[in-house]
């Protein structure tokens, strides 16, 4: 189950919500640039979910929590979930995706999660 259970792509509206999320981050214009810098590369890279916590300096939210519980059923009625996407630096940024992270931690923390990742703009 931990390795069959995910889309192949991120859906369209992952990246108005990256969007949105490094929007707090950077100054509106990099946001955008960097959220269709996601929607343009074109490969997805393979990371652990503890990797991807430990990186960004995230907590792993619990099994019981709203969002993550919503996606563990997900899962468990055989839907696919959205890869993560990202954005390299440090700390790593996970500008959509936490609770499907942490929602793939609870399933199998050593688990390929499937990720688009770009760099950050330079200032």
């Amino acid at each position: 189950m931990t390795t069959e259970h995910w889309k192949d792509e991120p859906e369209e509206h992952d990246y108005p919500a990256a969007r949105d999320y490094l929007s707090l981050l950077l100054d509106p214009g990099d946001a955008k640039k960097t959220a269709k810098a996601l929607a343009h590369e074109p490969r997805l890279t393979h990371y652990k979910a503890k990797d991807i916590l430990r990186a960004a300096g995230l907590p792993l939210l619990p099994a019981d929590d709203p969002e993550v519980s919503k996606d563990l059923a997900k899962v468990r009625a055989g839907d696919r979930l959205s890869p993560v996407l990202l954005v390299r630096g440090d700390p790593l940024w996970v500008a959509d995706g936490y609770h499907r992270v942490c929602a793939s931690y609870h399933l199998d923390e050593d688990a390929e999660i499937p990720c688009r990742i770009v760099s950050r703009p330079r200032s």
